[in-house]
């Protein structure tokens, strides 16, 4: 029986990187290198999650990764619905959050500056606007990291979540647009502040948890302040746990 004819954008990719890296990294480059070649067109559909998954023989968390830096970088945009296209370059779309690694100090404190001051102040409109949906979606977060500690996992992926649940419970779209801007960049940090603590300080592991609990707790009572609070002496905490490790 004849295979039905695909768009070329959907051709298996076999040529898949090298695992020298951090995954989400190299799946990252591999399609910046396609998309810059032309292999992926401007206006051109990336393959579906499940395809990339299986080109790559990566687990949707990854791909998801590797397409937020994407979407940073102003490379490709998502139509709901639809799936992923590779966009038009625009010269206005001048806003960069570029990659680092947490060891440069410089780099981390002036990141830590950024995400602090949104993260803080969106947990506070969340504890006020938060309804009962979203306090299970954080909720559910939360019980995820919990699962991952006790499967000696890192978490990083439910960490994010946690984070991006209490985003969107502030029901600001532009909230959640910039911080779906930084996407990369803050899974990034959470990701080596998590592999810093489980590799080098493991029995902090239930103490920043008892920070996303306090957190969550804040939110779930609507107390606004003590939720900022929270928020900013966490992700404090988690910037200090990082230089106390490289120090």
């Amino acid at each position: 029986m004849p295979k039905t004819r695909q768009a070329p954008t959907d051709t298996p990719h076999t040529d898949t990187p090298a695992r020298n890296g951090h995954l989400p990294d190299e799946v990252a480059q591999d399609l910046i290198n396609r998309i810059n070649s032309g292999a992926l067109p401007v206006g051109g559909r990336l393959p579906s999650e499940r395809d990339l998954c299986a080109q790559y023989s990566v687990s949707r968390a990854v791909i998801r990764e590797a397409l937020s830096q994407l979407k940073s970088d102003g490379l490709v945009t998502a139509r709901a619905g639809s799936g992923v296209y590779v966009r038009q370059p625009n010269s206005t779309n001048a806003f960069r959050f570029k990659k680092f690694s947490v060891s440069d100090l410089t780099r981390l404190e002036e990141a830590m500056e950024l995400l602090i001051t949104i993260e803080v102040a969106a947990t506070r409109i969340a504890a006020r606007r938060r309804t009962t949906e979203d306090l299970k979606k954080i909720k559910r977060t939360l019980i995820g990291m919990e699962y991952a500690i006790a499967s000696d996992r890192l978490g990083d992926e439910e960490d994010y979540q946690f984070h991006q649940s209490i985003v969107a419970a502030t029901h600001n779209q532009h909230f959640i647009s910039l911080c779906q801007h930084l996407e990369a960049s803050a899974r990034n940090i959470i990701r080596q502040a998590r592999s810093n603590t489980k590799t080098n300080h493991s029995e902090l592991l239930d103490a920043v948890q008892d920070e996303h609990k306090e957190i969550y707790k804040a939110i779930e009572q609507g107390d606004e302040e003590r939720a900022a609070v929270a928020a900013a002496r966490h992700l404090q905490n988690a910037s200090q746990r990082i230089r106390t490790y490289l120090a």
